[in-house]
């Protein structure tokens, strides 16, 4: 009968446990959803007065649906003894899907030639584009070709990957897809627009990360211990890696021209910070790596904890150095791989125009990404023992939650 008593009084205080448990989960999800969508909604109209983003004047791009095909004119010349030039100009009538023309029916060209670096396939009818009016005619249309809509398809394959996400991590899916609606939302409509309205890039980087490492873990995690320790560990990630950027920005007296678009922000009014934004491409590149490495961490001594609670303090540390260690491998390989695989085009530029080796590597944007690749792996390495010893700290003899 006493242990009756004592299984129903365990039972009982058990789903009172989960009862308190849920109830923080839940108060803690609510309250970081509410804060996110103030944050991102108010600074986004704070900065929306401050700045003009597509806000070109007698210029419009629609979204258009190809209806009829029309006239076709070629012209060829030669250009040397065994070259020529070869332009096709092709009208096509479309009818307007998007913004104040929709519905009207308009005559479009669309232009070829031998030289031009784009290879787009020739319209048909049924064909969703884009149409350009610049105020200036192609021959004797005023809308032109401006390549083909590929929006659509991109919204149907994130639809299809939030539904997997859903599907397989339910819940937890539901989270994710929150936190990483609110991670895009945060970059576009606060970081972005307080870079172009000429704000201090290193201050609005570092309170872009730090608003999205504890939103983001908030919401998949809870207040729980492991979410504690592993915002601990990637913001001392992130911090490593901001330090190092301005370290490395002085040393190597960087000017941020980077490329033809580095120009024309120099040139923005108000001017853009160049060394800023290598600053931020820098910080919030890092942090998503650290964020993950933290994660791995945090969650496996956690469960470590949990198996074996009189687990020493070195040996809890001692397991999480271990796991880094397997897991910066691959990271770091992660981190360099995706840093050479945007900027691919780049390279094979700059390769096929560079003198010799040296001079490759000694170029500002080839040393930018070097330099991304380098301070990520870094800020990887330091996440490890720090996040380990945070957890030694944290979980040393103390319930898991």
């Amino acid at each position: 009968m006493e242990n009756r008593r004592r299984s129903t009084r365990a039972k009982k205080n058990y789903r009172v446990s989960l009862d308190i448990r849920f109830n923080k989960r839940t108060a803690a999800w609510i309250i970081t959803v509410v804060f996110s969508f103030i944050f991102i909604f108010g600074s986004s109209a704070y900065f929306k007065d401050k700045i003009k983003v597509f806000d070109i004047n007698d210029a419009y791009a629609e979204k258009a649906v190809v209806k009829e095909m029309g006239e076709l004119i070629q012209d060829s010349y030669a250009i040397g003894e065994d070259a020529s030039y070869n332009s096709s100009l092709r009208y096509f009538k479309a009818e307007i899907r998007s913004g104040q023309f929709k519905g009207q029916t308009v005559l479009a060209a669309q232009t070829f030639d031998n030289l031009g670096a784009a290879n787009e396939m020739p319209v048909k009818p049924g064909d969703k584009v884009i149409l350009f009016n610049y105020g200036i005619a192609e021959g004797d249309a005023d809308w032109i070709f401006g390549g083909y809509s590929r929006l659509d398809h991109m919204i149907v394959f994130g639809i299809v990957f939030c539904v997997l996400l859903l599907f397989f991590g339910r819940v937890k899916g539901l989270n994710t897809v929150v936190a990483l609606a609110f991670t895009v939302l945060a970059v576009f409509a606060v970081f972005i627009p307080a870079v172009l309205a000429a704000k201090n890039i290193y201050l609005w980087t570092l309170i872009i990360c730090l608003y999205i490492i504890p939103m983001t873990l908030l919401i998949t995690e809870g207040p729980t211990k492991k979410a504690l320790t592993t915002i601990l560990g990637c913001a001392s990630g992130v911090a490593a890696a901001a330090v190092l950027s301005l370290c490395f920005d002085k040393i190597m007296r960087l000017t941020g021209m980077l490329d033809e678009h580095s120009i024309y922000l120099r040139f923005l009014d108000p001017p853009i910070d160049l060394n800023g934004v290598i600053f931020a491409m820098v910080v919030i590149g890092a942090m998503g790596a650290v964020m993950d490495v933290a994660m791995d961490i945090s969650s496996s001594l956690h469960e470590l904890h949990e198996k074996l609670p009189d687990i020493s303090f070195i040996e809890l540390i001692s397991s999480g150095i271990t796991i880094g260690r397997d897991v910066m491998g691959t990271m770091a390989n992660t981190l360099v791989l995706a840093y050479i695989g945007s900027s691919l085009c780049s390279i094979l530029l700059m390769i096929s125009y560079a003198s010799n080796l040296r001079d490759l590597l000694n170029r500002e944007s080839i040393i930018v990404e070097i330099m991304n690749g380098l301070i990520g792996s870094f800020s990887i390495l330091l996440t490890i023992p720090l996040t380990a010893l945070i957890c030694g700290i944290i979980y040393k003899n103390e319930k898991t939650d």
